[in-house]
């Protein structure tokens, strides 16, 4: 049995409920923060393709406009006082840390720290016990 996934003695269905739904919304998240570091790669690389652009605008004789992309946007701050990194590792200390940090105290207070325990309950009820491609954990 994959005691792991076990609802632990004494535990109801809404507590399973509530932390099911904190996980879901921890999941999502983690959806932002990916996206998060995607604005950062992306955002780098537009500056960087950005400079080469004013360059090759300085090299054809446009200096004055090259001169204007380098002074207001080449290297700026996305939002004030920070680049992109700056923006992640704000996000990474604070609400990501916090949320992770609560998230695990839930479980750990209410359930023994067990993880997806809604979605474990949910697979039960859902797989056909005995068919292959069904089986209640890898060993099986």
């Amino acid at each position: 049995m994959d005691e792991e996934h076990i609802r632990p003695e004494g535990v109801d269905d809404l507590t399973v409920e509530a932390l099911g739904n904190i996980s879901e919304a921890l999941e999502a998240i983690e959806i932002a923060r990916g996206h998060l570091y995607s604005f950062h790669r992306i955002t780098g690389t537009a500056d960087f393709t950005l400079e080469k652009g004013v360059d090759q605008l300085r090299e054809a004789g446009h200096t004055e406009l090259a001169d204007r992309f380098e002074r207001e946007l080449v290297g700026r701050n996305v939002l004030y006082g920070r680049w992109t990194f700056q923006v992640m590792e704000e996000y990474d200390d604070g609400y990501y840390a916090t949320f992770k940090r609560l998230e695990k105290d839930a479980r750990d207070a209410l359930v023994q720290g067990k993880r997806h325990l809604y979605e474990s309950e949910m697979k039960e009820e859902r797989r056909t016990h005995g068919r292959t491609g069904h089986e209640h954990r890898p060993d099986e």
